[in-house]
Parts: C-alpha cells; structure tokens; sequence
C-alpha cells in the first residue's frame, strides 16, 4: 500500500487547498529535464503533473482520483510496491510529497527505479519538519507518527534511487499548496479546519489532541504569545521546512 487511508477522508476538499505552487512546480520541471514520458506515483489530484509531457499517473485512493480535473493525466489505482509497467518504460519517475505515506517506502522506491530512467522526489527531511514550531510546540504527536517522525531519512531514499543530488526547496512565505508546514508564517490558517482537513498528518492525531493544540494557538495568538516567540518569521520571505528534492539524473 503507498498511501494512508486517511486521504480517502480528508481528501474532500483537498484540492482546494493543496492546489500547486509555482515556484515549488519551477524546481520539479527543472530537475525533470528533457523526460517526456513521466510516471507520477502517488499522484494524488495532479499536482505538480507536468504540461507538454505524456504522463501516467498511479493513485491508490479513490478520493483523490475523484478529483482530478478532466486535464489531469491518466490515472490507474495502484500502489508504488507493484507498479504494473516495464523496466524502463519511462524516462523519468517522480513523487511528491508522498513516500513518507508508504508502507514500504523501500520497496517503492526501487519500483520507482526500476520502470524509468530518472527519478525526481520531493520528500520531507523528518528532523528538520519535525522542527517546525506548530510540530515542536503545540502537537508533538506529529513529530512521533510514523509518517513523519518515523518517514525514511532523504539520505537513505537517496540511496535506493541512485540520487544524483540533494537539494533544498524553500517553501514561499505565500506558498499556494497547503502541506503541513506551507503556513510557516502564517499561523491563523491553522485554526481553520478546512485547512486542517487537508493536511495528513492532522488526521493521523487523535481529535483531542489536536483540539487541545489548536486552542493553545489560538489564545497564544490572542495574547501576542506567539509573535513574541515567532515573530521574527513575519520578516522572512521563504523558511527551510525540510522539504528536499532528491534527484537521479537520466543516463
């Protein structure tokens, strides 16, 4: 299986808030270089899926593939583990945003290798995400599941694709796409829970936990407790979320 079965509950409405980013979408394009047959795995609604390019893509929930638009690639109900391609069908693989969700991201990932020749992978560096001070400071719980917490280290994914390089993806102070730490400088969205709703990891905690740490925000937000600890933020025009692309050149 390469997805939690939580996205097939928070996916509704999900691609109202985890629509893509440009600047995040410029770095993908880029390291997908001159691929034109693009395997998207764990594919979701079709963020990120490249225009001008012939693209399949592999989604094992059927909430996210309800909501793909009509444009989207073509989409099969599958799972990373057991791709049902050849070796070597594609000139390049990619996945955002979605190895830490796989059961056996090991396995995934060397599928991933296995059916094209170049793989571009938008991952979270655990330490660095766990970090982030809504994680830190207000739902620890988020740094100790298993898909965060516990997800595969970059450098060991690096290792099963063969990366050519590591890169980091500043995430914009106004980011479009609405993953965990997207909100970095913007605190309020948080108490949103459409907002919430579409984030994984808040549907991996239990509700109690969650409400608690969403009222402490709020009311460290009503009495300046958090621009006092974080304000310095609100000057910032990117932050590093431990969002990394790792990258295995075509050869």
């Amino acid at each position: 299986m390469t997805t939690s079965p939580v996205y097939d509950e928070i996916g509704i409405g999900y691609s109202l808030f985890r629509r893509p980013d440009p600047r995040i979408d410029a770095v993908i394009q880029s390291a997908l270089g001159t691929s034109m047959r693009v395997l998207n795995v764990g594919a979701g609604t079709g963020s990120y899926e490249p225009a001008g390019r012939m693209v399949v893509a592999v989604e094992p929930s059927p909430e996210m593939i309800r909501q793909r638009p009509r444009s989207a690639a073509p989409c099969l109900r599958g799972h990373a583990a057991d791709l049902p391609f050849e070796d070597g069908e594609f000139d390049a693989a990619m996945a955002v945003l979605t190895v830490h969700h796989w059961t056996d991201p090991a396995s995934g990932l060397r599928e991933l290798r296995r059916v094209a020749n170049a793989a571009v992978i938008l991952a979270i560096d655990p330490p660095v995400h766990n970090s982030f001070w809504l994680f830190r400071d207000y739902l620890p719980e988020i740094s100790a599941l298993s898909t965060t917490g516990g997800a595969m280290p970059v450098d060991a994914i690096a290792e099963v694709v063969g990366a050519d390089r590591v890169e980091t993806v500043l995430i914009p102070r106004d980011c479009f796409d609405g993953f965990g730490v997207a909100y970095w400088c913007r605190p309020d969205a948080y108490l949103d829970p459409d907002v919430r709703r579409c984030i994984s990891a808040f549907g991996l905690v239990h509700p109690d936990a969650v409400s608690a740490s969403i009222d402490r925000l709020r009311e460290d937000l009503r009495c300046g407790a958090w621009h006092d600890r974080y304000g310095d933020l609100l000057e910032r025009e990117t932050f590093d979320g431990g969002l990394r692309l790792i990258v295995r050149d075509a050869r």
